[in-house]
């Protein structure tokens, strides 16, 4: 498999689940600041349409590196799966992107928690890891957490969330395909075949919606197609580094992320839940990242 070159490739210093849990942090980040354009732009261009123009600009985002690297990178003799992941990352996108105009960003990411779980049991039987308890444990604390949010939304479920748990059917799915392609193709390669994928299938469901963006509008595209990228990059990295279920259960991180970007772009104010559900998360998150450090080095030691 190619290392990551660039693109704070120093952090092999690192050990593995610490060098996770920076990944999906990252992924975090970058997926909320997605939702956040998307939350810009959608009330007057159709999903389809940022659909497509956030794989656009995605490939537009990567072609530095693909020139830096050379087409040789590319090459790959997993083209049916890149297919399949690029057909389930279209449906999953548009599934999300729906989502985002009709729930504030600590929900929609709080639904998405549901993930580890099936994730963890995919990657047992799919992929053959082994989960230890300490996992198991940080996951079912974690989904705790989840369940202390969103409590109170559950009461009135809405289409949104509905929407969400869609997508994490399909992403589940996605994730065991990502870590399979992790083992022999690079982190930025599946990037970038992740979008190229998408662009074919979002082009004519965009062209029926079509509305010509304007300046404005073109630039929160931008936002999307960059910070699309950059989620996928991000989470590649993490899934390169570790085990799928150890990713899956540190990704309770990014709800932090998310319920303060919504506070402090769109005013929405998390009610207490989302806070004490969120120090569950990161706390499960950081106990589970130290514990897997602290074996991988007596792993070293006693080699």
């Amino acid at each position: 498999m190619t290392n990551p070159t660039g693109f704070l490739s120093g952090l092999p210093e690192f050990s593995a689940p610490v060098r996770a849990a920076f990944w999906i942090t990252m992924a975090g980040v970058c997926f909320t600041l997605t939702m956040t354009a998307v939350r810009q732009v959608t009330p007057e261009l159709h999903v389809f349409e940022t659909v497509m123009f956030r794989s656009l600009f995605g490939i537009a985002f990567m072609l530095p590196w693909l020139i830096r690297n050379g087409v040789s990178q590319m090459r790959t003799t997993k083209v049916k799966l890149y297919a399949a992941r690029g057909s389930m990352a279209y449906i999953v996108t548009t599934l999300y992107f729906f989502a985002a105009t009709m729930m504030p960003l600590a929900d929609l990411v709080s639904v998405t928690f549901t993930r580890p779980i099936f994730g963890t049991i995919a990657a047992i039987l799919f992929l053959h890891e082994v989960a230890r308890a300490r996992r198991w444990t940080a996951i079912a604390i974690g989904f705790a957490g989840m369940l202390i949010i969103i409590r109170p939304g559950f009461t009135t479920l809405n289409i949104g969330m509905l929407l969400v748990l869609a997508g994490v059917c399909f992403q589940t799915f996605n994730t065991i395909i990502v870590k399979t392609l992790t083992r022999t193709e690079g982190s930025d390669t599946i990037a970038l075949y992740h979008t190229l994928f998408i662009l074919p299938l979002s082009v004519i469901p965009a062209i029926i919606v079509w509305k010509t963006p304007n300046l404005e509008q073109l630039a929160w595209l931008v936002a999307v197609g960059g910070a699309g990228i950059m989620t996928q990059r991000a989470m590649t990295r993490a899934f390169a580094v570790a085990d799928a279920s150890l990713v899956l259960a540190m990704s309770y991180l990014r709800l932090p992320v998310a319920a303060l970007m919504g506070y402090l772009i769109f005013s929405e104010v998390p009610e207490i839940w989302v806070w004490i559900g969120g120090a569950v998360i990161a706390g499960s998150s950081a106990y589970i990242a130290r514990r897997e450090a602290v074996l991988a080095r007596e792993g070293r030691e006693n080699a």
